[in-house]
């Protein structure tokens, strides 16, 4: 049971956090020039790991309290990742979207990380990914949620190592728009698919 919570902790995190953004094109561009990008990295996945936590844990504790929350917050976690899926896959028939890392002269790390910060906690959509979305479906998990969470934030170091590191192997790739097709096609099915799960 535990595995499978971990399996679909990062599952579900890793389609979250695939979707092109503001963020991903942020550690993509550092990979591509070689600067900062271990704390780039670390950054990044701390950040989600905080989150991830925070959302298992207070949902946890709230449905000690308040069992029907669970039912309620399944509903809106559907919900979301039913837009969130229908987004990414209007995202895949409409095309056009593409990586054009700007060429910027070399900044010091405490410059890279603080514009990092900027963009990772001051976007709206990291606290329903993870706070809301991550720890609405944790509680389906009851007593193996934090084996959820941990799969969560492996999928969110996983990715950003390789992201970061691995940019200038799918640069060429990323720059093509069919690209990003295949893979907003892919998530917005996932997400689909996981709020199935969710309902029934």
């Amino acid at each position: 049971m535990a595995l499978d919570a971990v399996a679909e902790g990062y599952a579900v995190a890793l389609s979250l956090i695939a979707a092109i953004g503001a963020q991903n094109a942020f550690v993509l561009r550092q990979g591509l020039r070689c600067e900062h990008v271990l704390p780039v990295v670390l950054f990044c996945a701390a950040s989600d790991a905080i989150l991830i936590a925070i959302g298992v844990a207070g949902f946890g504790a709230l449905i000690e309290k308040a069992p029907l929350l669970v039912d309620v917050m399944r509903g809106l976690g559907a919900a979301f990742l039913l837009a969130y899926g229908a987004r990414r896959l209007w995202s895949a028939w409409r095309g056009g979207a593409r990586l054009d890392p700007a060429a910027e002269s070399a900044r010091p790390l405490g410059r890279v990380l603080a514009a990092l910060a900027a963009i990772t906690w001051l976007n709206p959509h990291v606290y329903l990914d993870t706070v809301v979305l991550l720890g609405a479906i944790s509680t389906k998990w009851g007593a193996e949620a934090p084996a959820f969470g941990a799969g969560a934030a492996l999928a969110s170091l996983s990715f950003f190592l390789a992201l970061g590191f691995g940019a200038r192997l799918v640069a060429p790739l990323f720059a093509a728009p069919a690209a990003w097709r295949v893979l907003d096609g892919f998530v917005g099915i996932l997400m689909w698919t996981i709020a199935w799960s969710l309902l029934f």
